[in-house]
């Protein structure tokens, strides 16, 4: 008897208990791209933190930390600020540094034969700070500008 009044009591505690902050709205994007290119030669042609710049036909520049490296800070078109956050030998992922969308991304060549690989790139955002009848159009934006990128880092990679 005393274990379940104790146990009442635990449960009426949680309940009194302040409720967390709203979940975020949570949204990945993985698109991939065939690459007619060895993986390690592809990935050398593309594994620049800034190469970025030229792939969306803007402005790059590393503000801190060394190109390539965890801790590295880049800045596109000159407002947004990204840090690597993590990295393999074929891969990087990024973050933003302002927290509205919450946004991480990754870029990675995969090998598929010894002489074939493909790009998978992978962004996954919080789209809770983005209207509720605009998040589709948002979505879609995001994958088609993201699918020219690939197609232009494919391009590169694929250049004798």
């Amino acid at each position: 008897m005393k274990l379940a009044a104790s146990f009442a009591a635990v449960l009426a505690a949680f309940s009194l208990a302040p409720t967390a902050q709203a979940a975020g709205d949570y949204v990945s994007i993985v698109q991939e791209i065939p690459v007619n290119a060895p993986a390690d030669t592809a990935w050398a042609r593309v594994k620049g933190y800034c190469d970025i710049g030229a792939w969306l036909k803007t402005t790059c520049e590393i503000t801190a930390g060394k190109d390539g490296e965890v801790g590295a800070l880049r800045k596109i078109a000159g407002r947004v600020e990204e840090v690597i956050v993590a990295t393999t030998a074929t891969s990087y992922t990024y973050a933003d540094i302002d927290p509205k969308i919450l946004y991480h991304g990754t870029i990675e060549v995969r090998t598929v034969t010894p002489a074939t690989s493909k790009f998978v790139y992978t962004l996954f955002f919080d789209q809770a700070s983005i209207p509720a009848d605009q998040r589709e159009a948002n979505r879609a934006r995001r994958a088609a500008m993201f699918k020219g990128v690939l197609e232009t880092m494919k391009a590169a990679a694929e250049t004798r």
